[in-house]
């Protein structure tokens, strides 16, 4: 897969701070990518390198093929975590306007506003202020801003602020919806569940630096530990947790079940399989539960970010 977006070696300075240093990544087209980091880590500066609102001051950024310059605006959708419409407009002629900003004639933006409008269900709020619109459905508005134009990149920072979980997941099935239909994304948030749900690659940043990136599929499989939780009923609980800590590296697990089981963590070493372990539970006793502890993307951010 060919990447939409490539950024090289890029560095900002403000005064004397640091806000990147010489970070890179490659955002695959057609993917969903997670821009990931603590509060000041340098996310939203690179985001606005991107969007060309400030410039780097080394380095290089490629969008499609070709070095970014303004011609690029219009294939670009941002959508920042601080929101910018005018709250005394009327919410139809602001959207009218914003997306003749982005070339579209108004006739287009009206037949591309019709379709969103009725999909989204706010077809009566076109003569609304946005004054007199809750937050989440500002929200609302500016998500539809931001995708009428049909860019190549769409960038969503923290998108589902201010939603509940009915229009969060609504908005969350319109963005994968765009990401089939060929749109790359560019995805921040401190939601982690929310990258586990949608992201395809991600990249974290800490401190101005990327410290961690790549598929987010081999990111996890690199932070894998060779653990399982697991939950056995036996005649003698203590009994063979004593046999089984002599055996394995054991821990207390901690999740609700139905019965009074024994309920541990069993790290394998490198040498020992998942069968063997297994082979040995059913022995003795009924296993009611065997999981594989894949690291989340919140335990591997906590992690990386700690120890950087």
């Amino acid at each position: 897969m060919s990447n939409l977006l490539e950024v090289h070696q890029v560095s900002k300075h403000f005064g004397a701070y640091k806000a990147l240093n010489n970070v890179s990544i490659s955002v695959p087209k057609g993917s969903i990518f997670g821009l990931l980091g603590p509060n000041g880590a340098g996310k939203t500066t690179l985001i606005r390198i991107i969007n060309q609102i400030t410039m780097p001051d080394s380095g290089s950024v490629i969008l499609d093929g070709h070095a970014l310059n303004e011609n690029h605006i219009k294939d670009i959708g941002y959508l920042p975590e601080e929101r910018g419409l005018y709250k005394s407009m009327k919410v139809g002629e602001q959207a009218l306007y914003l997306a003749q900003l982005k070339g579209l004639s108004k006739a287009e933006a009206k037949t591309r506003l019709k379709y969103w409008f009725e999909r989204l269900e706010i077809g009566d709020w076109w003569n609304k202020k946005i004054q007199e619109l809750s937050k989440g459905m500002a929200q609302k508005i500016q998500f539809v801003v931001t995708v009428l134009h049909q860019p190549k990149l769409l960038i969503f920072d923290e998108p589902f602020s201010g939603f509940d979980p009915i229009n969060a997941d609504l908005i969350k099935d319109e963005i994968l919806r765009l990401r089939e239909e060929g749109a790359t994304v560019i995805f921040s948030t401190h939601r982690m569940e929310s990258v586990e749900e949608l992201c395809d690659d991600i990249a974290l940043i800490n401190k101005s630096n990327k410290i961690l990136d790549g598929k987010l599929i081999d990111v996890k499989r690199n932070f894998k530990s060779n653990t399982y939780e697991i939950g056995i009923r036996s005649g003698n609980n203590m009994v063979l947790q004593q046999e089984l800590e002599q055996k394995f590296d054991v821990t207390p697990a901690y999740f609700r079940t139905l019965e009074d089981e024994l309920k541990l963590n069993v790290k394998l070493k490198h040498d020992e399989k998942p069968n063997d372990l297994l082979n040995y539970l059913t022995s003795k006793g009924e296993i009611s539960h065997f999981v594989e502890l894949i690291p989340s993307v919140n335990d591997i951010f906590i992690k990386t970010v700690k120890s950087n």
